[in-house]
């Protein structure tokens, strides 16, 4: 049993099979904090969390509930974001961790100090009480990869971005990206694992050299969200869209350029509105005390009946059912 959970008469890790349903927001949590850490303040993605964060705390008056990062994608200042947060008695935390293995220790010594912990993007966090999937991740990056290849034909160099290498879920899209391209022997992976840092104008750059270096490449797998803007600005200025395929994780708004000229296949996403707004549910839930309980609803979109196991460390690991591909014909039916 989690001790950072006895001490804080949170029997959450004790896993509940039963379909009964526990309300998540039982008794009200008047003058508690939350605050949501994402990995970087200011870009499309970490914005349309935000709103999901406000409408959250909108609906929460009685609580204090917001969202704060880092200007750049920087771990360092992540980790310092969330030891100044600690100091100053934050009542809970939902962090989307840069690098989960950097704030490790953090996370624990804020967990004997009774701070409730929530994790998203991070299903390897052991230092957490609960960490919040919007779906599986294997299944998640092999469905990308499975697009890409009927877009390539199942041949041709191929390559992939994530945001860092130390970034958990990047790191097993791309992973089961790889494993499900191996059904396609003529597909033959270069260069993979370029590290974006989620900066579209630095991953516009590394495409071009990417492009230069491999003049025949007929396909990219990206992971963070800013990656298909830069590598489909570098696509569609060399003038091969509708010729390059490129499959990755980004939003419908800012996609819709590249989307319609060709250079952006198809895009793999969650909400990260309901994103936010589950792991603020979940924090609510651990602060009123009551359990996390597989089957319940946290009353979130694609979150309804979610999936309870254990996690990597002692606390549990949360997954909904929040997936969706879009692509030129369909992008629209999700504009955000």
């Amino acid at each position: 049993m989690n001790q950072y959970l006895k001490k804080s008469g949170l029997f959450a890790a004790a896993i509940v099979t039963a379909m009964g349903m526990v309300s998540h927001a039982a008794i009200a949590q008047e003058g508690k904090s939350i605050t949501t850490v994402v990995k970087i303040s200011g870009i499309p993605w970490f914005d349309r969390m935000h709103t999901g964060v406000k409408k959250f705390a909108e609906a929460n008056p009685d609580m204090d509930i917001k969202q704060v990062g880092p200007a750049t994608a920087d771990s360092a200042q992540q980790l310092q974001i969330i030891q100044d947060l600690i100091a100053k008695g934050t009542d809970a935390l939902a962090i989307v961790p840069m690098d989960p293995a950097i704030i490790e220790g953090l996370l624990k010594r804020a967990m004997d100090r009774g701070t409730i912990v929530v994790t998203h993007e991070a299903d390897n966090q052991k230092n957490t009480m609960v960490d919040v999937e919007a779906f599986d991740n294997s299944a998640y990056g092999a469905a990308m990869n499975v697009r890409l290849a009927e877009c390539m034909g199942g041949k041709g160099k191929w390559t992939t971005f994530v945001g860092s290498l130390g970034s958990r879920t990047h790191m097993q899209w791309v992973g089961a990206g790889e494993e499900n391209a191996k059904k396609h022997p003529e597909m033959v992976l270069v260069d993979p694992n370029n590290e974006s840092f989620d900066d579209a104008n630095g991953t516009y750059e590394k495409a071009k050299e990417i492009l230069r270096k491999h003049p025949d490449l007929k396909g990219f797998q990206t992971s963070a969200g800013n990656d298909v803007l830069g590598v489909g600005r570098a696509i569609e200025e060399a003038g091969l869209a509708g010729k390059i395929c490129l499959v990755g994780t980004g939003l419908p708004n800012p996609s819709a350029a590249y989307l319609d000229s060709g250079a952006i296949t198809a895009i793999g996403f969650w909400d990260p509105q309901k994103a936010g707004m589950a792991m603020n549910s979940v924090a609510k839930t651990l602060l009123a005390g009551g359990k996390i309980v597989d089957g319940m609803d946290l009353g979130v979109e694609g979150y309804e009946k979610v999936t309870v196991t254990k996690g990597a460390g002692d606390g549990l690991l949360v997954v909904g059912n929040g997936m969706v591909l879009a692509d030129k014909d369909t992008y629209k039916e999700y504009l955000f």
